[in-house]
């Protein structure tokens, strides 16, 4: 089912003509009476009446909002004209709004890939691009966006981490652009039945389940702390070879094995602890 468009008669212009030959017609009525005519009567009545139930046929259409219509169950086309517009009256019209419209889906508890409960929740942006689909291939579109949405979400959840363990691998608390890409490209195959685009899809609420969220704060502080020291202890070593290279580049003094394996935990103490180190001055011999 796609969407047809069809023409319809401005509204006013023909409010205006039946409302003339409503009157036209109440005139002749009135006139019939007093001439005794019955036939003139039944005439002048049956124009009335006819011209009454053509006033059904208006209908408003307001600006980005499409009628639906339909003829005996069967689809005729779709309207999209604004302002007061007329049609057949025995034509029904259904309105659907394709204006942009947005909803925050409620917080999931779901597994992340790891097996994590996490809680995550997302705005979706979207609109209705195609009416007839909207209106004839699901029962109800506004609720068939909902329950697609929170499918979509669960199930790309389940597809990442929650925190990024290897060299780039997506995680969904790092890759918020390749994340919320990937749930846009899942709602638009789902909803792509229901004439309806996402326009957007964001997560705006993404964090452990309760039951957890303490341990996976102290192991984000343990690895937080184990990449600090990982990277000190690189740099560290790193001014140590330096510093020993430029000492025998330059001729300063000569290093046996174990005057250099001194020196290097001596800066290594120094390059690494926590604490500032006190410096103590030796005026004899090492030995």
């Amino acid at each position: 089912m796609k969407e047809n468009s069809i023409r319809s008669l401005p509204g006013i212009p023909t409010l205006l003509v039946l409302l003339a030959v409503a009157a036209v017609a109440a005139w002749q009525v009135m006139q019939a009476v007093v001439a005794g005519t019955p036939a003139m009567v039944a005439v002048a009545v049956l124009v009335l009446v006819v011209a009454a139930f053509c006033l059904l046929g208006l209908y408003m259409v307001e600006p980005n909002q499409a009628a639906v219509v339909s003829l005996f169950g069967k689809y005729v086309g779709t309207v999209k004209e604004n302002g007061l517009r007329w049609n057949n009256p025995f034509y029904t019209k259904k309105k659907v709004s394709q204006r942009v419209r947005n909803f925050e889906s409620g917080k999931l508890k779901v597994n992340e890939l790891d097996g994590s409960p996490i809680e995550i929740a997302a705005v979706i942006v979207w609109q209705v691009v195609d009416s007839a689909e909207a209106v004839y291939n699901v029962d109800d579109y506004e609720s068939f966006v909902h329950i697609q949405s929170e499918s979509a979400l669960r199930a790309m959840a389940t597809s990442y981490p929650y925190d990024q363990h290897e060299e780039g691998q997506f995680a969904l608390r790092s890759h918020a652009a390749e994340i919320s890409q990937h749930l846009q490209d899942e709602l638009a195959e789902r909803l792509a039945d229901a004439g309806v685009r996402v326009i957007d899809a964001r997560i705006s609420h993404l964090a452990y389940a309760p039951e957890i969220a303490q341990a996976m704060l102290q192991r984000q502080q343990a690895n937080a702390i184990i990449a600090a020291r990982t990277r000190i202890v690189a740099g560290a070593v790193g001014m140590v070879e330096m510093a020993l290279a430029e000492l025998q580049k330059n001729g300063v003094v000569k290093l046996d094995e174990e005057r250099k394996a001194h020196m290097v935990s001596n800066l290594l103490v120094v390059l690494c602890g926590e604490r500032s180190t006190q410096p103590i001055v030796n005026a004899g011999s090492l030995y």
